[in-house]
């Protein structure tokens, strides 16, 4: 598991309950850009794109107009905060979030982790706020069945640290940041959130039996 331990607990739970003994391991560590307020008002959109993201939102969050979630894990942070995400697209990316906006999409907030990917935030035309940033750890790797990969950014500190359990992801995003960086992914979660996740660590352990 290498979700930072703050995050981890509710997917190494569900993964206990199945049977399966879980190391966590994490490999990325969330650091706040700032404590100011992010004042949304005068925008018609404010997109957010992970759950650490909402979870920020949550926290600085002012005058928020209309809420856009990429997938639904992020939808469900966003819900866990009071926020009821007016557009969640039906394909969990950036680049599904990007072909399903309603249009015209007006003016809009993209709010992300700094060095976000510019693509998206210049096809909208939006105005961009950075929430945080994520830190690569360099833990030694523990063995494992499998690795379970909840973002592009652990694939990146899993493979840094020479890692080299096959991989369960999270999304596709995360499945071809995995697999340029050489790991072998043998399962992608059908849903970009925690039962997809659990689903898909099920359905490759149990292949394995």
């Amino acid at each position: 598991m290498t979700r930072p331990r703050a995050q981890a607990r509710p997917l190494v739970e569900r993964l206990e309950a199945l049977g399966h003994e879980v190391v966590e391991c994490p490999l990325i560590e969330i650091e706040r850009t700032s404590d100011d307020p992010v004042d949304a008002a005068g925008y018609d959109w404010l997109v957010v794109t992970s759950p650490n993201g909402a979870d920020e939102i949550a926290r600085r969050g002012v005058n928020l107009p209309r809420v856009a979630a990429v997938g639904p894990g992020t939808a469900e942070a966003l819900r866990g905060h009071g926020i009821d995400p007016a557009f969640v697209p039906a394909e969990s990316s950036q680049e599904g979030l990007l072909r399903e906006f309603p249009r015209p999409a007006g003016r809009v907030l993209f709010a992300a982790a700094e060095g976000a990917r510019r693509g998206p935030i210049d096809a909208l035309g939006a105005d961009f706020v950075p929430l945080y940033r994520t830190r690569l750890l360099s833990p030694d790797p523990p063995d494992g069945d499998v690795v379970v990969l909840a973002s592009g950014s652990a694939a990146r500190a899993y493979a840094g640290v020479g890692g080299a359990s096959p991989a369960v992801s999270i999304g596709a995003e995360t499945t071809r940041v995995a697999r340029s960086v050489g790991l072998e992914v043998v399962a992608e979660a059908g849903s970009h959130d925690l039962a997809g996740l659990v689903a898909a660590v099920r359905d490759v352990m149990e292949s394995r039996t």
